[in-house]
């Protein structure tokens, strides 16, 4: 008798496990083939969080399943281990509903959508519940457009007075969600980048974030946005330029160096890329290096400046005092140039170890005036220049 009772629970036993891994077996494999191993592996790094993913793969229809899959499979490790359910499925759900409404994102590649529309995550930033609120603050400013690119302008001319946010170094921290910068009313670069691209998403616009660590010149790092149509990535940022791929900053961009770690420019990716984001998170970015494209795209516009006759150099030397105006007594100095209220460019100096020959070079219109920004012993100061028909040589002093 006891061995039959024994029989019987082992029998129970065996087929309660039978059921509960053909379960496990039925839901990965009901996945697109490339992602079950590493759902699979994602699944077990979860531990005690597991079933919330697993709530996800089981929720959502088919059509959304290939999405949640690649969200899951090269989730970060932090997220694997703490993001809930509702909140994935949420933005999921956002995520197709904005693919199925315009006509620019029902266009896009699925690679391209699952990487750079749907992430529920820019960079390094704290989770946040973004995706809904910004679909119901931006669509209205892409119905009328009937192009990825109008719809990127729209967005780009908009946000700044939808969100109220600005450029502020008293921010909290560099890499705020959008909810800690509109309750602040203020970001750094990478920051206000987070907003824009997070807008972009809400409405299918595929998006992500570049920047570098470093300038050339060790002047410090930088963030922007850079947006994908037809095949190709275009930047812009916060505050847009005339145009897309125009910037007060291409001209560092165009000298960043693609093989230092430091001074590269990389865009971030949600899925596993050739290399990482230097980020100051422990959050790990994956990145691709993309310096050879600005540097060619700088050389590109930097020549069809100067083929056009009406522009013209300024060049700018810093000397430490004005008695010591030969080559030995260059200085490094930081200035930025001004036309109006909006920035144009930007750079630093030669030292005594240049060649004599090397300036801080602005490529700028003829018969304009413009504003140099630096700093001097005294602090913050600037100088007034007007640029004829001839290159300009502007000399600044330290002391």
């Amino acid at each position: 008798m006891l061995k039959k009772v024994f029989s019987l629970v082992f029998c129970c036993l065996s087929t309660a496990i039978f059921f509960k891994a053909s379960a496990q077996d039925f839901k990965l494999s009901s996945l697109p083939s490339q992602y079950q191993k590493p759902v699979k592996n994602a699944l077990k790094a979860a531990g005690t969080n597991r079933n919330e993913l697993e709530k996800v793969l089981e929720k959502l229809p088919k059509e959304m399943r290939e999405g949640a899959a690649f969200l899951i499979a090269y989730m970060p490790k932090n997220d694997l281990t703490t993001i809930k359910s509702d909140h994935l499925i949420h933005n999921i759900e956002k995520a197709y509903q904005a693919k199925s409404t315009f006509s620019w994102a029902k266009e896009i590649p699925d690679s391209i959508f699952l990487n750079e529309v749907l992430p529920y995550r820019v960079f390094s930033e704290d989770l946040d519940d973004w995706r809904g609120d910004f679909y119901d603050r931006f669509s209205k400013y892409v119905t009328n457009s009937n192009t990825m690119k109008d719809a990127i302008v729209a967005i780009n001319k908009n946000i700044r007075d939808e969100v109220k946010v600005d450029y502020n170094t008293q921010r909290k921290k560099a890499d705020q969600n959008p909810s800690e910068s509109i309750s602040q009313g203020m970001a750094s670069c990478t920051g206000l980048s987070i907003l824009l691209i997070d807008a972009l998403r809400s409405v299918g616009i595929p998006a992500r974030i570049a920047g570098t660590p470093n300038w050339h010149d060790n002047r410090g790092n930088h963030s922007w946005v850079e947006v994908w149509i037809n095949g190709k990535w275009y930047f812009t940022e916060y505050y847009p330029d005339k145009d897309l791929n125009y910037s007060w900053f291409l001209a560092d961009a165009g000298k960043a160096d693609p093989n230092s770690k430091e001074h590269s420019i990389y865009a971030a990716s949600y899925k596993p890329a050739a290399t990482s984001f230097p980020a100051w998170s422990e959050t790990e970015v994956y990145a691709d290096n993309v310096s050879q494209r600005y540097i060619d795209l700088f050389n590109q516009q930097y020549s069809q400046q100067l083929n056009d006759k009406s522009y013209t150099r300024l060049n700018v030397t810093m000397y430490l005092s004005n008695d010591q105006c030969q080559p030995e007594g260059r200085t490094k100095c930081n200035v930025d140039i001004f036309q109006g209220n909006d920035q144009i460019g930007g750079g630093s100096t030669a030292t005594k170890l240049q060649d004599a020959n090397d300036y801080l070079t602005f490529i700028v219109k003829k018969n304009q005036s413009y504003t140099l920004r630096y700093s001097n012993k005294n602090g913050p100061t600037e100088k007034k220049v007007t640029v004829k028909d001839e290159p300009l040589n502007v000399i600044l002093y330290f002391n």
